[in-house]
């Protein structure tokens, strides 16, 4: 019974064992349910799916599980069409495709139910697939009308004048919906928002545009750009009170003479119920802001006199290297001085002007000055003072701003007249252009007792108590007193300091002694090169009026007819007469007042203008003539002329200049500069100018070693007639090849510069074949042009300049001494160098003697029976000697015979090394004539 039981058991382990086996077989639950591998079916699958693709990419990744898989099925269709397949793939996964491609935008999302298959034909539970079909930028955006076409009118700013529309077919608003609207037209006064609104950003004008055309794109968000629509923008004219047809500027070109300003100029009184009375209508022309006031001629002080005629009398109180205050270049027009108020000022000494003045004088001066709020209205700020040097504070005359008036003293002196009279000593004149912070010019004649101011060129007319005069006593007599006379502040003597410092700006100041200046001249000094060009007398029609200001840059019309005042209007011209204008800009404004019948009154709106001046063209000064001009050496001594053909002349920039025989009549220079190179030798060198001719024509020379230097604005011709008549003289020209001239000349106070002319002067040396010396032949059968071509070129002589000496300058030595003293220069030379080798050789010797000298004492100290005898030392003459003796004879003959030539040797440096040197060794030799030296005990 228990093996039998055993049995059974073993059997049932077997069995069961089998099962356990199969159950564990890689294919597990054949006939088991299949189940999708989500957990939670509620959630489905989700899947995205691109326009132009079919794979659809699903989250989580289709899978079944729970029994073989052999297929999964679409089982429910939520919404009709699902146009997809499921392909099954390894270890019970599936891949979701589209039959076609899909498309966005007829259907954005897809829902449908999935379900596994096994093999054996169950199925499992559904879940849900969510497709959605993602957007690609397909379209562009396209405006909903082919042209837009609207109305203005003109002069008026619209917040929206019309607004355009775009739309896109793409489904989602990444790029189905309009982002960004643009104006592809440029240079049209319109902008376009984000929402297609169009709006103008200035007014528009009829006269200036009837219609504006504007090219306007969509952009969706994507950024992709639509087709262009056009948008006509039509501009109504409306009538408006005012000026039509003015430019808002007016290019001027230099040098282009008269440009009209406003050609196309109407007034426009539209339907306005006004029967014309009068009109009136002013014109400015706004130059204070270019240099002093306005353009100039650009000339320095000097010149500028000259140009008007004024007196070389003149004396200039402000010279260009002034210490003391701070300058500009002074190229653009006179040198300004700033005058800081608390200690610029400058000196200026009895050698420069007497500081007695005289009965009869004129001041004049540029000055800019402005009124200083916060300043004691008793402040004193001094153009010019002269007082007492020390001890006392008297002012004997004075030029001075105070409380914005500007006031002349002028105190008697007690020699002058009755010490008990009364006379008027001080002159005050109100004017307002003292502390406009403008450039003015000021001018002041005296011839006492009357006292005359001119401003801007124009006489001050006296007014009641304008100016106020105040009289005085005249100043007590003082002993050993002397006066300070100091521009922009006053000298307190008895604090020896300066006081009452100017705060402001100062140029040209001058003074005229013994005579006043003519008012025709002061006007010139302040007459601008700009202005207005004032319309033709003859169009002026009765019962109309034309009023300019003294610098025409105001101009005024009254009268009572309006058509006549268009006619003016359009005749006004601007002018420039300067060569090389300042550039920039001058504004122009146009003021009209219309008054009706009955009294009323139309004011029209202003006009805003402006002249922009171009830049000029810069001019190109040419210097040109014959470069390398050779003389005779006789010629050098009496005198050669430096530029003899010499030519100055103007070329635009970029071209070659061509003389027309023109320029030199209408351009000016002010300055030339001849620069000799190396610099002049005084003793036998000379540079002159014509004076008379410099004279004549107003121009003035300085001379000195380095060259010179002429001065004065004149005509270009004028110039040239100077420098051609430059003369150098060079008395002794046998120890030159050549000499270089150097010449630069300037228009306008140095603002415009010629190019570097180099004139180079060559000394010809005669030849020693036209020039036989006395008794043919040279001894030793040497020629002279033999002697000279064979000298060493280690002993060639150099001249203080720099210019090696041509060998045939030793001719000129000949000529004039005898047929000896020929060969003496080669001598000297080759005894020179024998000499100098002997020095040498004694001062080595010298050397070795010390030596040894020092060594035999030290050896005296330790071996007292030794001693240094020194009594056999003999001395051997050198056998140069003899000749170097008869080559000194010869040399100190020859320096008795040509004081000259050594006169002219001890001028450079070459030279006097060189005799230094000669003398040296001829002491040398002379000392140890009698001398021998023997150093053969020398160890």
């Amino acid at each position: 019974m228990i093996y039998q039981g055993l049995y059974l058991f073993a059997a049932y382990l077997i069995i069961f064992g089998e099962a356990f086996t199969f159950s564990s077989s890689p294919e597990p639950f054949l006939d088991g349910v299949p189940r999708l591998s989500l957990q939670n079916l509620e959630a489905g699958y989700h899947g995205l799916v691109k326009e132009n693709e079919t794979v659809v990419e699903v989250t989580p990744t289709i899978r079944g599980v729970g029994a073989k898989i052999c297929g999964f099925h679409i089982v429910n269709k939520h919404h009709g069409e699902a146009p997809f397949q499921i392909i099954l793939k390894d270890n019970g996964e599936a891949e979701l495709k589209a039959r076609r491609v899909l498309n966005c935008e007829k259907r954005k999302n897809y829902k449908f139910d999935i379900a596994a298959v096994s093999c054996s034909g169950l199925q499992s539970e559904n879940a849900t697939v969510h497709i959605t079909v993602m957007d690609i930028n397909e379209f562009a955006p396209v405006f909903l009308e082919a042209s837009y076409v609207c109305q203005v009118d003109e002069g008026r700013l619209y917040s929206e004048i019309v607004r355009v529309e775009a739309t896109d077919r793409d489904c989602t608003p990444k790029f189905g919906d309009i982002c960004k609207y643009e104006i592809l037209t440029t240079d049209q006064p319109f902008t376009i928002d984000n929402e297609g609104t169009i709006r103008n950003t200035e007014p528009l004008d009829y006269e200036r545009s009837h219609n504006h055309i504007l090219s306007v794109v969509a952009y969706d968000c994507g950024m992709k750009q639509s087709q262009p629509v056009m948008v006509t923008v039509k501009v109504n004219r409306i009538c408006k009170l005012g000026w039509k047809g003015i430019a808002e500027r007016v290019d001027y070109v230099p040098s282009s003479g008269r440009e009209d300003l406003f050609p196309a100029a109407q007034l426009k009184l539209c339907d306005m119920p006004c029967s014309v009375h009068s009109v009136q209508a002013k014109l400015s022309l706004a130059t204070k802001h270019i240099d002093k006031g306005c353009d100039r001629d650009t000339y320095s002080v000097a010149s500028q006199r000259k140009i008007c005629g004024a007196s070389a009398d003149s004396i200039e109180l402000l010279a260009p290297n002034t210490k003391g205050v701070s300058t500009d270049d002074g190229h653009e027009s006179d040198q300004i001085f700033e005058f800081d108020g608390v200690s610029s000022a400058v000196s200026v000494s009895n050698d420069v002007l007497n500081h007695g003045l005289a009965p009869i004088f004129t001041i004049a001066t540029w000055l800019k000055h402005k009124n200083h709020p916060n300043q004691d209205k008793h402040v004193k700020e001094h153009i010019l003072c002269s007082a007492d040097d020390h001890k006392m504070n008297r002012h004997h005359y004075a030029w001075f701003v105070r409380n914005c008036r500007l006031i002349l003293l002028l105190r008697r002196d007690f020699s002058e007249g009755d010490l008990n009279i009364f006379r008027p000593a001080e002159w005050r004149w109100n004017l307002p252009q003292v502390c406009d912070d403008e450039w003015h010019h000021y001018a002041v004649s005296v011839q006492f007792p009357e006292v005359q101011l001119y401003v801007d060129g124009s006489l001050f007319k006296s007014e009641k108590k304008n100016p106020e005069v105040i009289d005085d006593w005249p100043l007590h007599p003082t002993k050993g007193i002397n006066t300070t006379l100091t521009v922009g502040a006053c000298w307190q003597g008895s604090e020896n300091k300066m006081k009452h410092h100017l705060h402001g700006y100062l140029a040209g100041l001058s003074v005229l002694l013994n005579k006043v200046e003519k008012p025709s001249v002061l006007s010139c000094l302040h007459k601008c090169k700009e202005s207005l060009d004032v319309p033709p007398m003859e169009l002026l029609e009765p019962g109309m009026e034309l009023l300019t200001n003294s610098d025409l840059t105001e101009l005024s019309i009254e009268g009572d007819n309006k058509t006549n005042l268009e006619v003016l209007i359009k005749k006004i011209g601007y002018t420039n007469s300067r060569d090389f204008p300042t550039p920039g800009r001058r504004n122009l404004h146009l003021s009209t007042t219309i008054t009706c019948d009955g009294g009323r009154t139309v004011k029209v709106p202003n006009v805003e203008s402006y002249v922009m001046v171009l830049p000029p063209q810069q001019p190109s000064l040419v210097i040109n003539g014959t470069a390398n001009l050779a003389s005779d050496y006789h010629d050098f001594r009496e005198g050669v002329k430096v530029f003899t053909d010499v030519h100055v002349g103007v070329s635009p920039p970029g071209k070659s200049w061509k003389s027309t025989g023109d320029e030199s009549a209408e351009k000016r220079l002010d300055s030339c500069v001849v620069t000799v190179y190396p610099s002049l030798n005084p003793d036998h060198e000379t540079l002159t100018v014509p004076h008379n001719m410099i004279t004549q024509f107003g121009i003035t020379a300085k001379l000195s070693k380095d060259g010179a230097t002429l001065i004065g604005s004149n005509i270009i011709y004028n110039y040239q007639q100077v420098l051609r008549q430059i003369q150098y003289t060079n008395r002794k020209p046998a120890y030159y090849l050549n000499r270089v001239f150097k010449l630069i000349c300037s228009e306008m106070n140095g603002r415009f510069l010629s190019n570097e002319y180099v004139q180079t002067l060559t000394v010809i040396h005669p030849r020693a074949r036209d020039h036989p010396p006395v008794g043919g032949a040279l001894p030793g059968s040497l020629l002279v042009e033999e002697q000279a071509t064979k000298i060493p070129v280690a002993h060639a002589q150099v001249a203080q300049h720099h210019v090696d000496v041509h060998p045939h300058a030793v001719i000129e030595h000949y000529e004039r001494q005898p047929l000896v003293s020929a060969t003496s220069h080669a001598v000297t030379i080759i005894m020179v160098v024998c000499v100098g080798f002997l020095v040498v050789m004694i001062v080595l010797g010298v050397v070795r003697i010390r030596a040894a000298h020092q060594r035999h004492a030290q050896e005296e100290l330790n071996d007292a029976e030794m001693a240094w005898d020194d009594s056999a030392l003999n001395i051997t003459v050198n056998p140069m000697e003899e000749e170097g003796e008869e080559a000194g004879g010869r040399r100190s003959g020859e320096g008795d015979q040509d004081n000259d030539s050594s006169d002219d040797n001890s001028s450079y440096r070459e030279d006097e090394e060189l005799d230094s040197s000669d003398e040296e060794e001829h002491i040398t030799v002379g000392k140890l004539k009698d001398l021998e030296w023997d150093n053969s005990t020398l160890a």
